[in-house]
């Protein structure tokens, strides 16, 4: 009978189990409820990191892997510029003069002195939200990307004036002043007047992190006279390297001319931090590393609630089945066969539930990377990874409920009332 049955246990085993699913439902649910919510957690937060880290990748090919950053002092998370560490307090601030240094050298194709900060821009009634405004010069789209559509960007003269004129973002400067001629118009920026000469359009995989995405360009020296700039963490120095040029050889060139205009003696530590794009990605990597690890704990926790009560669920399955049971054992299914049949009901279920959690992750992952307009891809290889944990905790926690069902008496179980 054993051998009868075999070709069609499985299916009959999953029909059984569906069978289960559907007579008690409300029961079901709960059962499974804790895996659909720790699935769903970590495939939507995988949707929304990983679209996030690709915005940063295409972001750094931008600029170019070649690019690094020159920095009063690279760190994880902002500092708080009124309590600075001492080592920190005590480094000078980066200044035009070492950024036109490093740009005279010879293995250097770009340098100068940036900042940025945070402020709405408003035209008549319209106000933006509060966006990233660079400080910077003509040479803002060697390392941002992009392109001018319309107007110019900054003269010479009007760089070492720091006269108030801006480049706009053009989806910012649309949603100000919709289709109308732009060029020439007057807007305020933090309350400062500017002259309109020019719109950028940003590369279409630029990151930008809700609320700080770029509005203007304006040049340095007026955002140096006109705002305040945080000069530990937003005043930095972008440098590009000659073509040829080998990334660690301009490093070394930098670090030199900058010890040497800071009259650094051999054996003093340097005042500042070179941050090169590997760096950046590295830093992103180990932040979102421990996001994961905290959610891969929660969603443990959420699973390991499901799997109790798949074994709960089984148990009572068991125990309302023990004629049935003894049944097919008059008839000669093994132990092996029960075993496998309740196994298998365990593992349908919490399937299920693995299956609904990344339909729905999924769907959450999507809501927010609409949100925060990014491209967030489905993690193939993480919604694999989720199916075979689902179903695995089927197993794992129907097997006690599963060998009991196995183990029990053909005869004690058909005069079970």
């Amino acid at each position: 009978m054993s051998a009868r049955l075999a070709p069609n246990a499985l299916s009959e085993n999953v029909r059984m189990a569906l069978e289960t699913l559907r007579v008690n439902k409300l029961r079901s649910s709960l059962t499974i409820l804790g895996v659909v919510i720790g699935v769903a957690t970590v495939m939507a937060m995988a949707a929304i990191v990983q679209g996030i880290r690709d915005q940063i990748v295409a972001k750094i090919e931008v600029a170019g892997p070649t690019t690094f950053y020159v920095l009063k002092k690279f760190s994880q998370t902002p500092l708080n510029p009124d309590n600075l560490p001492k080592d920190v307090r005590i480094r000078p601030d980066l200044s035009e003069a070492e950024a036109e240094r490093i740009r005279r050298l010879p293995e250097i194709g770009y340098a100068s002195l940036w900042a940025q900060t945070l402020s709405r821009i408003e035209a008549g009634a319209v106000r933006s939200q509060g966006m990233a405004i660079f400080g910077a010069d003509d040479g803002f789209t060697r390392i941002q990307g992009g392109e001018l559509v319309e107007g110019r960007w900054f003269t010479r003269s009007e760089l070492v004036a720091g006269s108030p004129v801006a480049v706009l973002q053009e989806e910012t400067a649309r949603r100000l002043f919709g289709q109308e001629q732009l060029l020439g118009r007057m807007v305020q920026i933090g309350g400062r007047p500017l002259v309109v000469i020019g719109l950028w359009e940003e590369p279409g995989n630029i990151f930008a992190p809700p609320g700080q995405a770029v509005g203007a360009i304006v040049p340095y020296r007026f955002m140096d006279r006109s705002y305040p700039i945080d000069r530990t963490n937003a005043l930095f120095i972008p440098v590009k390297p000659r073509a040829g040029v080998r990334v660690a050889d301009a490093q070394s060139a930098t670090e030199m001319t900058l010890r040497e205009a800071r009259h650094l003696r051999p054996g003093d530590g340097n005042t500042v931090d070179l941050v090169t794009q590997d760096q950046i990605l590295d830093t992103f990597n180990n932040i979102t590393g421990v996001f994961f690890l905290v959610m891969i704990v929660l969603s443990g926790v959420a699973l390991l609630v499901g799997g109790i009560g798949v074994m709960a669920i089984m148990t009572v399955s068991v125990t309302s089945r023990t004629r049935e049971i003894g049944v097919r054992k008059a008839l000669g299914a093994t132990r092996r066969d029960i075993l496998v049949q309740f196994l298998v009901e365990s593992a349908t279920l919490t399937g299920i539930g693995g299956a609904i959690g990344i339909v729905v992750g999924l769907a959450f992952g999507r809501i927010a990377s609409l949100a925060l307009d990014i491209d967030a891809p489905v993690p193939i290889a993480l919604t694999m990874v989720a199916v075979v944990v689902s179903v695995g905790i089927g197993i794992v926690f129907g097997m006690v409920p599963a060998q009991r069902a196995a183990r029990l008496d053909p005869i004690e179980a058909l005069r079970y009332e």
